[in-house]
């Protein structure tokens, strides 16, 4: 799941701010409890995009009203069991959205699998 936000969202008041920020954790828990939590993650405002043609701008751009400030990764048997899931996304109360995708499994090579043992 990649979460969508309007920025005017971040000019809310402290107790708006705070009031989110426990549904956030409320529903992140229940999904963990039902064993299908993998992992979260907000992401920073600024970033950069590169190229195919070697050049690094700044982004995400700020003539742009939403950005994505997080993500969510799930256990599902399904698509649709995932869009269930993400209808209790907090961040829907105050205009955002949620994409919601499959993640594809990915073969590892050798070298890889011995990299990813390194980093253990």
């Amino acid at each position: 799941m990649l979460f969508r936000n309007e920025k005017a969202a971040d000019m809310r008041s402290p107790e708006q701010m705070q009031a989110s920020l426990t549904a956030w954790q409320n529903w992140i828990g229940d999904i963990a409890a039902q064993g299908n939590f993998v992992g979260t993650n907000r992401l920073y405002p600024e970033g950069k995009s590169l190229m195919a043609n070697g050049a690094v701008i700044d982004g995400p751009y700020a003539e742009t009203k939403e950005f994505i400030g997080g993500y969510l990764m799930v256990k599902c048997n399904s698509l649709e069991e995932a869009v269930e899931m993400a209808k209790g996304c907090p961040g829907l109360q105050y205009g955002g959205s949620v994409e919601v995708r499959s993640v594809m499994a990915m073969e590892m090579n050798e070298a890889t699998k011995r990299f990813m043992a390194a980093q253990e």
